[in-house]
């Protein structure tokens, strides 16, 4: 069983004025809580309902308990002009990143890569939610994510949680130049976001509270059998979400979860060595000008070119056609935008005595 959907569907602006509106009465200014709400918005708009406003009463019971940092700047701890890194000392981790993007955006006119890592920002989000941004600019971007305190994924061969599942999302456009004519169509661009795990925390969360099961044996219990069942993981009983490829071919997605240990905490110089505590996240941010390598138009040439010849590969009778990386995100996107918002059954529910705390009225 799979998650279900509220039946309810909400206008994007007045969640996010919803949201907004929690925010700012746990404390948080308003473009802070701004960046914040209309990046868990996004999720929801884009289809990734685990860490869309489902997030939101985590948050604000974050904020509550000091867990998330009200106010505050970055530390700057190095700053060589295409690389920067920052101490988010548990600020808001949308508005951080979002503040990356823009000084990546400054910066990119006098260095062909811009890279920021952030250690101790609090949690992020859906990384997808962040790439239209960039890629809407002629950019390519790189996010990736760890929470050095975290867990719930085992290495490749292991039963016992010791990584997260370390999302690596990476967006880049398909055409057209952005200087070109107005009225030109532009193509959907390549959105991709994708964890080292097999799940999520959250996802694997929510079905062990709905009683549901995963579509696949993406878990392994403690005696290292594959299993689709939440309730057979977690606490006394052991167990952990499998690295991506599974039982048979988890080496690689194991892999690539070092890589991005290496490139968040690693390259930020602070992780799991440390044995911090509390909800947090490690981020690598990277932003490339095609402009600077083959030429802008080249590359939207090449990428066009490679989403068409995908697009256009032979399938199987009666399957439907290659989609690339973000495309039923986006057209979720554009169907909500006109349609509403659905969002999970339980989440108005859980955010329900927070609008009562603080006096916020309920989204129609």
């Amino acid at each position: 069983m799979m998650p279900s959907v509220d039946e309810r569907r909400y206008r994007a602006d007045a969640l996010v004025l919803f949201a907004i509106a929690l925010l700012e009465a746990a404390g948080l200014a308003h473009e802070r809580a701004r960046a914040v709400a209309e990046i868990l918005v996004e999720g929801d708009l884009l289809g990734h309902t685990t860490h869309g406003l489902d997030m939101l009463p985590l948050y604000l019971k974050e904020l509550e308990q000091g867990a998330m940092a009200k106010a505050g700047e970055p530390e700057v701890i190095a700053d060589l002009g295409a690389a920067l890194t920052w101490d988010g000392h548990k600020l808001p981790g949308a508005w951080l990143v979002r503040r990356a993007i823009a000084e990546t955006r400054t910066r990119i006119l006098a260095h062909p890569v811009v890279t920021v890592v952030i250690r101790r920002s609090h949690h992020i989000g859906c990384l997808q939610a962040y790439l239209k941004s960039i890629t809407d600019a002629g950019l390519v971007g790189l996010l990736l994510t760890s929470d050095p305190a975290g867990g719930g994924v085992a290495p490749h061969g292991g039963v016992a949680s010791r990584i997260t599942p370390n999302p690596l999302a990476m967006g880049f456009p398909t055409g057209p130049d952005p200087s070109a004519a107005p009225g030109a169509s532009h193509p959907d661009p390549v959105l991709i976001d994708v964890s080292m795990s097999t799940s999520t925390n959250a996802m694997v969360k929510r079905l062990k509270t709905e009683g549901g099961r995963l579509p696949g044996p993406w878990l392994v219990d403690r005696q290292g059998e594959a299993t689709d069942d939440p309730a057979r993981i977690g606490g006394d009983l052991g167990g952990a979400l499998l690295p991506l490829g599974g039982l048979d071919l988890g080496h690689k997605g194991f892999a690539l979860a070092l890589m991005v240990e290496a490139l968040t905490s690693g390259l930020g110089g602070y992780g799991r060595a440390q044995q911090p505590n509390g909800w947090q996240a490690s981020v690598f941010l990277q932003v490339l000008d095609p402009d600077a390598f083959g030429g802008r138009e080249s590359f939207v040439r090449e990428t066009a070119y490679l989403a068409e010849l995908c697009r256009t590969t032979p399938v199987a009778p009666g399957r439907p056609p290659v989609r690339l990386p973000g495309e039923g995100a986006l057209a979720r996107r554009r169907h909500h935008l006109r349609a509403g918002v659905p969002l999970p059954p339980t989440t108005m529910p859980a955010l329900e005595p927070w609008a009562a705390k603080y006096d916020v009225p309920l989204p129609g």
